[in-house]
């Protein structure tokens, strides 16, 4: 386990921003989870939907060809929100500044809309997790992409999740550790809410985290030899790098 982690436990000997963009298995408060860290400063994050002619990525494998094709590494990579049949967002999504889809602010049965809901969205001022609602009040947002429920909201957990809860999945979300610092975690057992709530909180210190997905979370990692295939994606949220000259 790098330091990362042990900055919320013991003194670190290696600034934050030196480990930028790297991913770690960790296991705090009953939960094993690979947990990735991503500095906004110096991390290219992007979110991915469809080609230049409109063909949804679905998969790691279709985005790393991508973006080969662009002269770009793919370095990590994680699914980003929710999505309909047809693999377009459930919510908001900007991606490189436009909004590919609007904010979705109904009520319905799902995860989905499990109020509060949330936005994760990066802008000239760094990384935010906010409210749905409070969403219009950010502003020069570079990305964004909207889902649900909030599992940590300004350091209280989401007021529907019981800690005698037995609704257990693999589960993917994104936390923000500092003003420049955002965390991504999976599961690498099912686990309830509450659970994935606490592990965001009490284990990796995010006073805001929001839930991506269950049952469909998957992980890419050219670091960690590791691409995972579990079901076709809507949004993909990820950090990319030029090629280097030959």
């Amino acid at each position: 386990m790098r330091c990362l982690l042990f900055l919320l436990f013991a003194p670190c000997m290696t600034p934050i921003s030196a480990l930028a963009a790297h991913c770690d298995l960790v296991d705090l408060r009953n939960v094993e989870a690979t947990v990735c860290t991503i500095d906004v400063r110096r991390d290219r994050l992007q979110l991915f939907l469809r080609d230049e002619g409109g063909t949804h990525f679905k998969f790691f494998s279709a985005l790393q060809r991508h973006l080969a094709r662009n002269e770009q590494h793919l370095m990590l990579a994680m699914n980003a929100g929710m999505y309909h049949a047809n693999y377009d967002p459930v919510g908001l999504l900007v991606i490189d500044g436009q909004e590919v889809a609007p904010l979705n602010l109904q009520s319905a049965p799902g995860n989905f809309f499990m109020k509060p809901n949330g936005v994760f969205a990066v802008t000239a001022s760094g990384p935010h997790i906010v409210e749905s609602s409070l969403y219009s009040n950010l502003r020069d947002v570079e990305l964004a992409t909207q889902s649900g429920p909030l599992l940590v909201m300004n350091g209280a957990l989401h007021p529907a999740f019981r800690k005698d809860s037995t609704s257990k999945y693999l589960r993917n979300g994104v936390g923000i550790l500092n003003e420049h610092t955002v965390l991504l975690a999976i599961t690498e057992q099912p686990v309830t809410f509450y659970e994935f709530a606490t592990f965001f909180r009490d284990g990796l210190g995010c006073e805001n985290a929001l839930y991506f997905d269950g049952g469909v979370s998957s992980l890419y990692s050219a670091a960690l030899q590791r691409s995972d295939v579990r079901a076709a994606l809507g949004p993909i949220l990820a950090v990319t790098e030029a090629k280097r000259g030959e």
